[in-house]
């Protein structure tokens, strides 16, 4: 039976370490502040952005929201990006998506400043990550690496399956597992033998964003399994990409859904914070 990468655990230290490194800096003058530009009020966001907002708070990290109707137009955020970036009290901000229709999303996380992009999902950040220079690394990714650090899993020499090849997920997180010297192999729709090659795996991350495709005939022996997907079920409940019970008696380890990568994906936006502000601070 596999042991569980509890990510409310780990979430919890990540989130205690990012609260003292605030302290610190508010000792020394410089408060740490965290914006979000919301837009509409598609309720999976607005709740999403409530719990990012709790989180800060609990760090202490002040947190401000500029809401706008769905009726903003590029224009409007436009101008509010560029503000962002040149205020000097914003140590970071994020645009929550998706976006509504006729809003163009690239161009709007395009125009963060690397050193404020505390999603870590701009080009000019996806393109520092690639070649190895300093940046705010994407949430999910980093958060998937933290926690498995944090449980003592070994990377270095180990090979890596992903399956799926996201902007989000995917492709960042094959970059990551690359730095910790990982053998990598990235899984997507065209892949031929799908389930060989994810038996292939040491560590198996399921990010492919479809409902329980995952199962048995994918896992070897005592493999580590990531679960990325979150899916609701018809009885209200969440499930992932990975058919749990099923690979929990095969796996050595398995994150759950919920409870697995879902809170170190908030926890590091909460750590991207604090770095931000330290590089603007000198530190």
């Amino acid at each position: 039976m596999a042991r569980l990468l509890d990510g409310k655990a780990a979430a919890a230290e990540v989130r205690a370490e990012v609260a003292e490194g605030v302290a610190e800096l508010a000792a020394e003058g410089r408060p740490v502040r965290l914006d979000v530009v919301l837009v509409g009020d598609d309720p999976a966001s607005v709740t999403y952005v409530r719990n990012k907002q709790a989180d800060s708070a609990e760090a202490g990290i002040e947190s401000r929201a500029h809401r706008f109707p769905d009726s903003v137009s590029q224009k409007e955020l436009v101008a509010l990006v560029e503000k962002l970036n040149g205020d000097a009290a914003v140590s970071g901000f994020f645009i929550q998506l998706p976006l509504p229709g006729g809003l163009d999303s690239l161009d709007l996380i395009s125009r963060i400043e690397p050193a404020k992009d505390v999603d870590g999902l701009s080009p000019q950040s996806a393109g520092r990550l690639a070649v190895g220079l300093p940046s705010l690394l994407p949430c999910t990714p980093h958060g998937i690496v933290q926690l498995l650090r944090r449980n003592g899993i070994e990377l270095e020499g180990r090979e890596a399956v992903v399956l799926g090849r996201s902007n989000l997920v995917g492709k960042p997180l094959a970059q990551l597992l690359l730095r910790e010297n990982a053998t990598v192999t990235v899984c997507h729709s065209r892949t031929r033998g799908l389930a060989e090659v994810a038996r292939r795996a040491d560590v198996l991350v399921a990010a492919i964003g479809r409902r329980e495709l995952v199962g048995a005939e994918h896992v070897k022996e005592d493999a580590v399994v990531v679960d990325v997907g979150i899916h609701r079920r018809g009885d209200g409940g969440l499930t992932g990409d990975v058919r749990f019970e099923e690979v929990e008696r095969k796996a050595a380890w398995i994150s759950p859904v919920p409870g697995g990568v879902g809170p170190m994906t908030r926890a590091m936006l909460l750590y991207n914070t604090l770095q931000a502000a330290r590089s603007a601070a000198g530190g």
